[in-house]
């Protein structure tokens, strides 16, 4: 009995324009051979091929759309364009690509797994439902395993990749974290070297026995320091305009902060 093919219903233009845009970005799409090879592999007709990227493919979908009133060839396309063994070496590549069309398919009830099938979900109706479930900066701060607190104070931040936000409200976690386990009310260094005394300690991360033991409490008591003269002083007083951090900054400070509260979840009490 010959399975039955459901017909996917056709993009509207504008979804179909963004999926194009995203597959053929002019730096970190495919490449034009990349381009023609799939549509050659997918059985749809190039066209449009001295077009500009984007342009080509959207003018190759639309007409295979028309033809046939369905998406059903697009959706192919983009599942050969992102098979996960073409990117191996890759991930970075890949998961940026993956983010980026699931913001778009996310509209039409379709996510792309990292597994490179699709899989429905209930459809996005507003900007930020689509930049939720397909956050690419959230989505690395996932792979590098950071602790669960930064996500607690950064959810709305993480939701439009807000990189200002997202890492001063994460500094904030550390001392709020080090208020609750030594019962201190201060603020910035004041609370840090108290709760962190060698002669009085409120937390301990080791028994305080030797040169070395001190070293390590020293030591993650000037990490701590370090991160709110860094980060924690400069974002409060600082206009965003003023105060430039990327991507990849924001996820070296996250993992920083990280590592600190992970030291903190071994304390001894």
């Amino acid at each position: 009995m010959a399975k039955t093919v459901v017909r996917r219903p056709m993009f509207e233009p504008h979804i179909l324009e963004g999926i194009c845009k995203t597959i053929g970005h002019t730096n970190d799409g495919l490449t034009g051979p990349e381009i023609g090879q799939t549509l050659r592999n997918c059985d749809m007709i190039d066209v449009d091929p001295s077009n500009t990227k984007w342009k080509r493919l959207y003018n190759a979908f639309a007409q295979w759309q028309n033809k046939n009133q369905c998406s059903n060839h697009v959706l192919k396309f983009i599942q050969v364009a992102m098979q996960p063994v073409r990117y191996i070496g890759q991930e970075a590549v890949f998961q940026d690509r993956r983010v980026e069309l699931n913001k778009r398919l996310s509209f039409v009830g379709i996510e792309l797994a990292e597994t490179g099938k699709y899989k429905n979900i209930s459809k996005s109706t507003t900007i930020s439902q689509a930049e939720e479930r397909a956050n690419r900066f959230k989505h690395k701060l996932e792979t590098r395993n950071v602790h669960r607190f930064i996500f607690d104070y950064c959810k709305a931040e993480l939701l439009v990749e807000n990189y200002f936000h997202s890492v001063f409200e994460a500094t904030k976690s550390i001392a709020d974290r080090v208020r609750d386990i030594s019962g201190l009310q201060n603020d910035g260094n004041a609370l840090v070297e108290t709760a962190f005394s060698t002669t009085t300690p409120l937390i301990k991360i080791n028994e305080l026995q030797n040169d070395s033991d001190r070293s390590e409490h020293i030591g993650l008591c000037n990490l701590i320091k370090g991160i709110f003269g860094l980060i924690r002083n400069p974002t409060a007083h600082e206009p965003k305009i003023k105060f430039i951090i990327t991507e990849d900054e924001a996820l070296d400070v996250m993992g920083t902060i990280s590592y600190i509260h992970k030291r903190l979840d071994k304390i001894i009490i």
